[in-house]
């Protein structure tokens, strides 16, 4: 059973801004821990701290490549264009074809308070400005043009997801 359950568009704590990480200790290595399990349960390729209830400048992964996770992220650069269907564990059930930068330069801290470096493309690029969007408390259906997002909106109400804050999710991930 996972550690938390994956918030869903609806609960707020999705639509603050996150703090800072001012310590890396203990506790923050248990709920990266949990966090990751969570991320494999739900299953995900991401999951941002935001999207468990806490409210810190945090998120997890695993691309294929083994479990990270970043503290306290920044794009410092972008570049191209690309468009992908994407989803999110807390829009269960639906992806949109959404558009983003191509390639994006990420610095944050790991676990260990080092500073790490990430120049990524395509679906890496998406998937750290997905997570990144969490902290800042956009979700997937703000990146839409107005009238999908009027659509998005309306498929959210008649299917009542979000209807009640902190239901949790075992649906879609970013693909």
């Amino acid at each position: 059973m996972a550690a938390y359950d994956i918030r869903i568009i609806g609960d707020p704590v999705l639509r603050q801004k996150a703090r800072d990480v001012t310590d890396i200790d203990g506790a923050l290595v248990r709920l990266v821990d949990d966090m990751i399990e969570t991320m494999y349960e739900a299953p995900g390729v991401g999951v941002a701290a935001p999207q468990v209830g806490v409210q810190k400048r945090l998120f997890v992964w695993d691309i294929g490549d083994g479990p990270n996770a970043m503290i306290n992220p920044e794009i410092i650069e972008s570049d191209g264009e690309w468009t992908f269907e994407e989803g999110c564990l807390s829009v269960p059930g639906l992806s949109w074809e959404i558009v983003r930068p191509k390639l994006v330069h990420v610095v944050g801290r790991d676990l260990d308070g080092n500073e790490v470096s990430y120049e990524a493309d395509e679906f890496e690029a998406r998937m750290f400005q997905h997570e990144l969007d969490h902290l800042e408390g956009t979700l997937l259906v703000d990146r839409l043009d107005p009238e999908t997002r009027k659509e998005a909106l309306a498929t959210l109400r008649d299917l009542q997801i979000g209807a009640e804050p902190a239901k949790p999710s075992r649906g879609l991930r970013l693909r």
